[in-house]
């Protein structure tokens, strides 16, 4: 029984030693066959959204914005361009619960960018927005760095980018170059929105009353007085009144600037307009008796 066993085993041992093995069919000097199709560029496609803080998409509204990708290693831009389209659905974004996981800003059509590379290899690249391009004294700009995989599309939300401020502009007195009468009592009025167009008032999904908005008048760049603005009611403005100063205290003119910020989003904007002062007006000369 037991030379059964062991003349079993033997021929077993034989069989794996005389087995041919693909290995040793190579010459010592030829390497094994290479797949192709591992080192061919592969279409990846890429889709980056520009979005305001705590708000909406950066769309047409407000000119959207401007996205750059550029190779880390080499400094070359694989592709640039416009984000353009719809801010997205107010009540998709701001008011929907959703889990983390979930897309927040694609379930409606909504602006962004897409670019498709052909990649070889994984590749770091930085990705920056600017914008709003339609309001250049408001423009942010904001870079993140992450790797690209051939084959692996970034889609749905993609790349989310995120840019912080307000957009304030000065609806009165208007910039216009014709200037401010020396004393007049003249009302300062501005609007305030997000960097993706909403208005920012009370009791809204942008509520003004956490936000601190004021006016400041500048001399020079000396601060003279600063003005506490209240909401009007009229297309979101904010105002307060103010004196101009007298001519041979502002021979070259004054500013005015007005701030919004809120330091529990981190949003914080800044808008201002120069003007000339001009001397005051003479009271009519009485007619003699």
């Amino acid at each position: 029984m037991i030379l059964v066993r062991t003349t079993v085993r033997l021929l077993y041992l034989a069989a794996l030693v005389c087995m041919p093995l693909p290995c040793l069919a190579l010459s010592a000097n030829e390497e094994p066959p290479q797949d192709l199709h591992l080192n061919e560029p592969k279409p990846t496609t890429v889709l980056v959204r520009v979005v305001a803080h705590g708000s909406m998409v950066l769309g047409k509204e407000v000119g959207g914005a401007r996205v750059t990708i550029t190779d880390v290693a080499s400094g070359q831009i694989l592709a640039s361009g416009l984000q353009q389209g719809d801010a997205g659905d107010q009540n998709q974004i701001m008011r929907t619960p959703r889990l983390m996981e979930e897309a927040h800003y694609s379930t409606r059509p909504s602006a962004a960018f897409t670019a498709t590379l052909d990649l070889v290899s994984p590749t770091l690249v930085d990705i920056a927005a600017e914008g709003p391009l339609a309001f250049p004294a408001a423009t942010q700009r904001v870079t993140t760095r992450t790797w690209l995989i051939p084959g692996h599309d970034l889609t749905s939300d993609g790349i989310v980018l995120t840019l912080y401020g307000y957009i304030i502009q000065i609806q009165h007195p208007k910039a216009d170059g014709a200037g401010l009468i020396a004393k007049d009592d003249v009302m300062l009025r501005a609007s305030v929105r997000t960097l993706s167009g909403a208005l920012v008032r009370p009791h809204g999904d942008w509520d003004s009353r956490r936000v601190h908005i004021y006016g400041e008048l500048l001399i020079g760049t000396t601060v003279i007085e600063r003005l506490q603005m209240f909401y009007s009611g009229d297309k979101a403005g904010f105002e307060a009144p103010f004196f101009v100063p007298r001519l041979k205290d502002a021979p070259d003119g004054i500013t005015l600037r007005v701030v919004a910020a809120d330091p529990f989003s981190g949003n914080f904007g800044v808008g201002e307009a120069k003007y000339p002062v001009l001397s005051e007006r003479l009271p009519p000369k009485r007619s003699s008796p």
